[in-house]
């Protein structure tokens, strides 16, 4: 028998809206008042399953089953199947149960940290927040000394999940140190890299976790000011940290006196330029100030001479919302997760051609070998991976030889390559290499700031010369000269952007040379 109101999930989170999950969610409503059921639906995040989008779930005493994926036209099959019982065999019968949520292999064998919410909560609900344990790490860090706030992070072995993984609690102690009449708190939400949306998931399905996390990081370096500098392409996300943010304020999470203590911190959303040179955290810092986003020299360090020249903590989504639960559980806890200086858990991003896209949180360790296949299930052509791109546009392109490649910083950094935000696209065997070579000059002379010559024109050359290799013009010479800029741009360039595009540009000719036709790679 069914109780009186039953409880249906569908996701709010925007790529689930983009196949269609509001006519989802509408089409479940008007067939449960027309066959006069009492439903219940809660506007959840997406659980990062993708491919199985719109996933709709039923609450049950046993945990919540799982429909997917479900389009508009497949709502009144289910309630024939009745689907709200889910212990009916004509329900467990249909082809679209795919049986309880949490026992998903998929998702079962994932270690959800600070994507434990994520899927689970109304992401606007307060209530629904402190009820799966938020705020706890706000409540320990209140009884700290600002001083033990930032050890414990530092202990925690975090490093920063926008690319550079440096050490949080070393970026946080400088601030800690600095004297001053203001500092800042900066989030990093402009999240421009190439199949990655980890930052969009979180503040989308868990807003509270991010503002707890700038919350903390405030009261651990004496910052009372808070900015989440958002991509623009994020509306979604704006509305819902904008209404996060308010019931906050209004529970006394946020505001002067934090929980009526003499701690205040504000936060505001700031909507990014568009350009993905703002992504580095010095062209953000102008770009938030009301200017250009140009690359600032360094030193000073934003650490030091950041926002309005002021102390300024500047972290991306995952690391700020990642404190919460060191805090919460403690440093040793979140350090018990990972390998050698990589310590915790990295969200994972799959996308690109691969049969079953999605978020995968895991430890660091993990090979590119056991993501592609264990978990995205091969290419969604069928067709053999031949290469991946690990860390957005200026990730190395790694060929099938080094899947085995564990997830861990350093072991990266010793095939040439980087991790940067955990976003990984796949290839199969179809992809001119040559082509996305070219392609990286081609994005970097596009998003260039052109404050440095070796970005700014080394760029626009490397475009010209690919060219010519790719239509077969004197080929050895010209990969000498792309090998020849690409170490000026390497060492030359202001920032990463110049600085890291010879990555996808030297590893495409290294481990694919049948692409631009020549037998050697050390040519």
């Amino acid at each position: 028998m069914l109780n009186m109101s039953t409880i249906v999930y569908v996701p709010r989170d925007s790529s689930a809206l983009s196949v269609g999950a509001e006519k989802v969610a509408s089409a479940i409503s008007q067939e449960a008042a027309k066959r006069g059921m009492a439903v219940t639906i809660v506007r959840n995040g997406s659980r990062g399953l993708y491919w199985l989008e719109t996933m709709v779930e039923v609450a049950t005493d046993k945990g919540r089953v799982a429909y997917g994926p479900v389009k508009a036209a497949d709502v009144s099959g289910l309630f024939e199947a009745n689907f709200l019982n889910t212990e009916a065999a004509s329900a467990k019968a249909h082809p679209l149960n795919l049986g309880l949520t949490e026992e998903l292999a998929w998702l079962k064998q994932q270690q959800r940290l600070t994507f434990a919410r994520v899927g689970i909560t109304d992401p606007v609900s307060l209530e629904d927040y402190l009820a799966h344990d938020g705020y706890q790490g706000l409540k320990n860090a209140l009884a700290l000394s600002a001083a033990d706030i930032v050890k414990t992070v530092t202990d925690s072995g975090l490093r920063g999940r926008g690319g550079a993984a440096f050490p949080t609690g070393i970026k946080w102690n400088t601030v800690l140190g600095c004297a001053a009449d203001q500092k800042y708190i900066v989030c990093n939400a402009d999240e421009g890299d190439s199949g990655t949306y980890s930052d969009r998931m979180i503040m989308e399905n868990d807003p509270y976790v991010l503002i707890e996390g700038m919350t903390i990081a405030g009261i651990a370096v004496g910052a009372t000011q808070g900015y989440i500098y958002l991509r623009s392409e994020y509306p979604h996300a704006l509305a819902v940290l904008n209404e996060a943010i308010a019931k906050a304020e209004q529970a006394g999470y946020l505001g002067d006196k934090i929980l009526g203590l003499p701690y205040g911190f504000n936060l505001e959303v700031r909507r990014a330029a568009g350009a993905y040179v703002c992504g580095e955290e010095t062209s953000l810092l102008e770009s938030l100030e009301g200017k250009r986003g140009l690359v600032r020299f360094k030193p000073p360090l934003p650490a030091i001479e950041g926002l309005f020249g002021k102390p300024t903590v500047v972290n991306n989504v995952i690391s700020l919302a990642t404190v919460p639960i060191i805090l919460h559980k403690g440093a040793q806890y979140y350090a018990d997760y990972g390998m050698g200086r990589s310590r915790g858990t990295l969200p994972i991003q799959l996308a690109g051609n691969i049969k079953q896209g999605g978020l995968v949180e895991l430890a660091f360790g993990i090979t590119l070998r056991e993501l592609l296949y264990d978990y995205g299930g091969g290419s969604a052509s069928g067709r053999p991976i031949k290469a991946v791109q690990v860390g957005g546009p200026l990730g190395a392109f790694l060929p099938e030889s080094q899947f085995d490649t564990p997830l861990d910083y350093e072991a990266f950094s010793a095939i040439w390559a980087v991790l940067g935000h955990g976003g990984i696209v796949a290839f199969d065997d179809t992809v001119d290499m040559a082509k996305m070579a070219r392609y990286a000059f081609e994005f970097c002379a596009i998003e260039s700031c052109g404050k440095c010559t070796p970005c700014r024109i080394g760029s626009t050359r490397g475009v010209e010369v690919m060219d010519k290799i790719i239509a077969g013009t004197d080929r050895v010479k010209n990969i000498k000269l792309v090998r020849d800029l690409s170490d000026t741009m390497l060492n030359g360039s202001l920032c990463a952007l110049g600085g890291m595009t010879p990555y996808p540009v030297l590893s495409a000719i290294n481990h694919f040379p049948e692409d631009f036709n020549i037998n050697d790679a050390t040519v």
